[in-house]
């Protein structure tokens, strides 16, 4: 049981980052640099297809299936894809350019550049041990500076937090 003298002016987040699809790796890594900006203690821990954000080399797309939402600004309109799209061998690689190409016309950081940004702003990071060892990853394809650990390590971590997100 947390102490309430523990409460007091606390500023701590919890990030779980499940996704690893261009889209998805945006919120955690915003959120998670912006807290960090405004002084809260930020901890990520990446687990199943979150954590490849963490390679070194990343090769991030969108996926366009199951996505309705997903409208891109063209000839002066904002188009949908329709549903039968993402079937179509290299549509996904497509719409991950145009997202990129949109992304670097308006300014947006790279993901490369946001995660550069939680590394240098002192975000822990943390690789589900478990999830390396399924999916079969080595900590030297991962970024330096990372922890590992399991649910234990997040639990220890989110009991303690202000705000806890699962993204």
């Amino acid at each position: 049981m947390l102490d309430s003298s523990e409460l007091e002016n606390a500023k701590s987040m919890s990030i779980i980052v499940t996704k690893g699809t261009l889209d998805w790796a945006y919120p955690p890594f915003i959120l998670g640099t912006t807290a960090a900006a405004m002084d809260v203690k930020v901890s990520m821990f990446f687990t199943f297809y979150g954590l490849p954000l963490l390679l070194k080399d990343l090769d991030l797309k969108l996926s366009t299936l199951g996505n309705p939402a997903m409208k891109m600004p063209m000839m002066g309109m904002h188009m949908a894809m329709p549903n039968f799209m993402p079937i179509i061998p290299g549509v996904d690689r497509l719409a991950s350019n145009m997202m990129k190409n949109l992304m670097k016309k308006k300014g947006v950081a790279s993901i490369e550049d946001l995660r550069e940004a939680a590394v240098d702003s002192d975000v822990r990071m943390i690789a589900c041990q478990m999830t390396l060892d399924l999916f079969e990853l080595k900590t030297e394809d991962m970024i330096d500076g990372i922890e590992l650990g399991g649910a234990a390590t997040y639990m220890e971590t989110a009991l303690k937090s202000d705000i806890n997100l699962f993204i």
